[in-house]
């Protein structure tokens, strides 16, 4: 089947598309209307106090450090692909592994599957009013006329989670590239990342390393450890590390050091996050929560390969189209 582009205009500007190109990130103002936030929080916030916890493996959600060594690797996480999934924060649990807090306010993620299980999230990825996903009228910056504009032949949609970034006990997220985890070859993977709720220095918003995009290598990736059926494993990365295009390489850094910028938003704003870029996250130590949804867009194209190594593998239906 072929899949063609969306007909809808309502991607980038020029302006926006040259800023993403030479930053690596772009923030874009209320790409949500306000209903469609409250919707998805409310979603949210019923999928917190719904789930079981009686059946949960309590599987915590560890990203392993600078290294990776000890990020989650359970059967729990390995197979969620095609699943929505509860993973806590760590310090949700005391010494002696007993739950600490609510579950509600214990948990670091839901995923990895909400764009395809739940209507509520599946519906940013309507691409026009007969959509039965659900058209959202006044979108901004919508997935797959941004693909489009970022030059996706056949983008595919995969990793939707909510990450609630907890009060308190919010986890920090050390500097990190996410073609790391989401490897293709070459790399082409594009983060979309909705704030349900402001994100701010105070409960621990994204940082990025502007530019580093054009110079940073994705020298590692995340994988299943060969032969065991659970696992994870960084190793260093045999395939191309950026991707195609002269604008790209170690020989781009510039002799001046840069710095990390701070990305506060507020609630219903856009991120977009190129796959080779720095970006970090500090721990959330106030009393305000910081729940956002993010998913992946990769290339499916010819000339790309999401190989059986990665750690999450598609449903047997693939990932998720953006083009109809």
């Amino acid at each position: 089947m072929t899949s063609s582009a969306p007909k809808t205009d309502d991607g980038l500007t020029p302006s926006q598309l040259t800023f993403f190109r030479e930053n690596g990130y772009l923030i874009i103002p209320r790409a949500l209307p306000p209903s469609t936030v409250s919707r998805l929080l409310s979603e949210t916030h019923s999928l917190l106090t719904d789930f079981d916890l009686t059946t949960h493996p309590l599987t915590r959600f560890r990203t392993g450090g600078d290294s990776g060594h000890d990020h989650v690797g359970d059967d729990y996480f390995l197979s969620s692909g095609d699943k929505i999934r509860f993973f806590f924060e760590e310090d949700a649990f005391d010494a002696s592994g007993n739950l600490i807090k609510p579950k509600d306010k214990a948990i670091n993620k839901i995923g990895h599957y909400l764009h395809g299980l739940n209507p509520a999230f599946a519906s940013l990825l309507a691409t026009g009013p007969e959509d039965e996903r659900g058209w959202i009228e006044e979108m901004k910056a919508r997935p797959a006329a941004v693909a489009k504009d970022l030059g996706f032949t056949d983008p595919r949609c995969l990793q939707s989670m909510v990450i609630c970034k907890q009060p308190e006990i919010g986890g920090a997220v050390p500097p990190h590239q996410d073609s790391t985890f989401l490897y293709t070859n070459p790399p082409s993977a594009v983060g979309f990342w909705y704030a349900l709720e402001d994100a701010t220095l105070e409960n621990g918003c994204l940082s990025f390393l502007p530019g580093s995009h054009l110079w940073a290598p994705i020298e590692k990736r995340l994988v299943r450890k060969a032969g065991e059926q659970e696992g994870t494993e960084m190793v260093d990365n045999q395939g191309p590390r950026f991707p195609p295009g002269e604008q790209y390489g170690e020989d781009k850094k510039p002799e001046e050091e840069r710095t990390y910028v701070p990305g506060e938003v507020k609630a219903g704003d856009l991120v977009l996050i190129h796959g080779n870029i720095l970006h970090r996250s500090e721990r959330n130590l106030s009393q305000k929560g910081r729940i956002i949804y993010t998913f992946h867009v990769i290339e499916g194209g010819e000339g790309r390969e999401y190989d059986e190594r990665n750690w999450l593998q598609p449903p047997k239906e693939g990932f998720t189209r953006l083009y109809a």
